[in-house]
């Protein structure tokens, strides 16, 4: 599995429905986990943005997939990290000249 930081802003839509904040982090759940990912955590933010998350998905395209489906809901503008574990950086350093 690879994992993602999102990284989300409320857009007009979504702060003026912020009383479904939570309901909407719920659903996004299980919509990762029926793409067959993982949600690992997912915050709420003071600052430059609303929300973080911590994920898993299968592949970059799974990734891209969930992301797109999320941000057509038009609640949420959003920026994706991948990111890498101290492993994952271990084997990309070991392919280094």
């Amino acid at each position: 599995m690879q994992t993602y930081v999102g990284l989300y802003k409320w857009t007009e839509q979504g702060i003026k429905d912020v009383k479904d904040t939570t309901k909407r982090a719920k659903t996004a759940q299980s919509t990762i986990e029926s793409m067959g990912g993982r949600l690992i955590t997912l915050l709420w933010t003071q600052g430059a943005y609303d929300l973080i998350t911590i994920a898993e998905f299968p592949d970059e395209e799974t990734a891209m997939a969930f992301t797109v489906a999320l941000a057509m809901l038009g609640n949420v503008r959003t920026e994706t990290l991948r990111a890498f574990s101290a492993q994952d950086v271990d084997r990309i350093l070991a392919k280094l000249p």
